[in-house]
């Protein structure tokens, strides 16, 4: 037997983390509620907002799959790999007071368009509105279409995840149309493939039938099958041109404005990206980023959610905690994205300062005398020659 050991494992990185709505990594949920959405294969959230069981949109190798848990920034996180995990009923209504300007305790109704072919709820929200209750409606991809703004010879197509429409009454109480407002949810893209991970979790609610969280929570190995981190760097070179589009479409008059909402593992993965800016703290639990010299402001036209999912094994599915709620504008994103991160980059020590030493080295390899180790040889033994003369 040798004596150096067999090297360690690496321990896995990423896992399934919530799947059909409940936590299955690192602690799992096993309660009447959740294994019954499993069985089902139901969405709890589209579910709960639409008032009919709804089963879950995505495709057969990634059915179910609502988070990822990855060590991609150093610690493990959730990320979200779902957009309708977003549904949460309170950043819901915190979205829609903000946007048109509500206080947080005032009476708004906030309905999904589809309840609407309800006749009752039709006509419990034309009441609403005729007694100028605030009432506001929303489109989303399943649940009555995205809404897209029309291309031009100047400018592309762009589709919100969803939109927030408030309803008014004109002057003889009937139905118009107000302000709209964006609500952007960030989901990320993953390397591999979730369908070996997914097969493992139905096998094991078919083979395991009575003992799932057991099952589940003692072979952890099954969630992480083929399951790869984020790709960070991809993620926000497309979010962040459609991020500038929105925002600036969000500061139009006609608009209440515009709301990103991403998980904390997505803002804390951009920082590199944002030249690590620093927040100002606004006085009412909310935050404001802001260029240098500039003064923040109450209402800014854009808005960045960042959320926690708050992992629980009995409380499921889990809560969506907002983390920070930031006030910001697409001006603001530009330069520290364009001008800050760049000119970090260009400082002296900084990643393009060492671009010379690394071009070097790797030439190296294939012209020796570039090596710069040779160099100071070279230059040593030129100095040692001068000192014999």
């Amino acid at each position: 037997m040798s004596g150096g050991g067999a090297k360690a494992k690496k321990t896995p990185g990423n896992f399934i983390a919530e799947w059909f709505g409940h936590r299955v990594y690192p602690v799992v949920a096993e309660t009447p509620t959740s294994l019954q959405d499993q069985g089902a294969e139901r969405c709890p959230f589209l579910t709960e907002v639409t008032g009919k069981q709804t089963k879950c949109v995505k495709r057969a190798n990634s059915a179910g799959v609502c988070t990822i848990s990855s060590t991609s920034n150093g610690s493990r996180q959730d990320w979200l790999a779902c957009p309708f995990r977003a549904l949460d009923r309170e950043m819901l209504h915190d979205a829609a007071h903000r946007l048109f300007g509500h206080d947080q305790g005032d009476d708004v109704s906030i309905i999904a368009v589809p309840l609407l072919e309800d006749k009752a709820a039709a006509e419990e929200t034309r009441k609403r509105v005729a007694a100028e209750q605030p009432t506001i409606v929303y489109f989303q991809n399943k649940l009555g279409g995205e809404i897209s703004i029309s291309p031009t010879d100047r400018s592309p197509e762009f589709s919100f995840d969803a939109t927030m429409i408030e309803l008014l009454p004109d002057e003889s109480g009937a139905l118009t149309v107000g302000r709209y407002g964006v609500f952007e949810i960030q989901t990320m893209d993953f390397h591999g493939t979730y369908r070996k991970a997914v097969a493992n979790l139905r096998n094991a609610r078919h083979m395991h039938a009575g003992e799932f969280g057991t099952a589940i929570a003692s072979h952890p190995q099954w969630l992480c099958e083929k399951v790869e981190g984020p790709n960070i760097a991809n993620a926000f070179k497309r979010t962040f041109y459609q991020m500038m589009f929105k925002f600036q479409v969000g500061a139009h008059d006609s608009s209440a404005g515009c709301i990103l909402a991403i998980p904390r593992a997505v803002w804390e993965s951009w920082q590199r990206h944002l030249g690590r800016p620093d927040l100002v703290e606004y006085g009412d639990s909310t935050w404001r980023l802001v260029q240098e010299g500039n003064e923040p402001v109450e209402k800014p036209p854009a808005w960045i959610y960042v959320f926690d999912v708050e992992e629980s094994a009995t409380t499921t599915p889990n809560a969506l905690k907002l983390w920070r709620v930031i006030g910001t504008d697409a001006a603001t994103l530009s330069h520290y994205t364009l001008d800050v991160a760049p000119e970090a980059a260009l400082a002296a020590g900084g990643s393009v300062d060492r671009l010379h030493s690394q071009i070097t080295t790797r030439l190296a390899k294939y012209l020796p005398e570039l090596s710069p180790t040779r160099g100071r040889i070279k230059k040593a033994a030129a100095g040692a020659g001068q000192m014999t003369l």
